[in-house]
């Protein structure tokens, strides 16, 4: 069984491969239409017309199996949404916003009114 199971062990390598990239595309296709759903018309048309038509391109390499073509598709899918998230992020700063995580005011100036102030501690004798 040993001997069996070295013997095939390029073989099921090349399956593992083939499956964890097919599982791979078949996510990014079922992101890609859910995120198109969601911001599809925050996004430029030029900047979706690339996403859909490597989402297109995807999805024919994932039917037909053809791990180079899907590789190629998923590079190209995931450059086209590096593009049109960057276009996402700087249409939903205003201007004059400060982008999110820097702090612009006080720490005590709280949306929620809760403000910090300094304690001192009493230990009970």
């Amino acid at each position: 069984m040993k001997r069996e199971a070295e013997a095939n062990a390029e073989s099921d390598r090349k399956v593992k491969e083939e499956t964890e990239k097919i599982n791979q595309a078949d996510s990014l296709i079922f992101n890609t239409e859910k995120q198109l759903k969601e911001f599809g018309e925050k996004i430029p048309a030029d900047k979706k017309g690339a996403i859909e038509a490597a989402l297109t391109q995807l999805k024919d390499a994932h039917k037909s199996r053809d791990l180079s073509s899907i590789e190629t598709a998923m590079t190209a899918l995931n450059s086209a949404w590096e593009v049109a998230s960057k276009d996402l992020y700087n249409a939903s700063q205003e201007p004059g916003q400060a982008p999110q995580g820097e702090n612009t005011g006080n720490a005590s100036n709280n949306a929620d009114g809760v403000t910090d102030v300094d304690y001192e501690e009493v230990k009970e004798k």
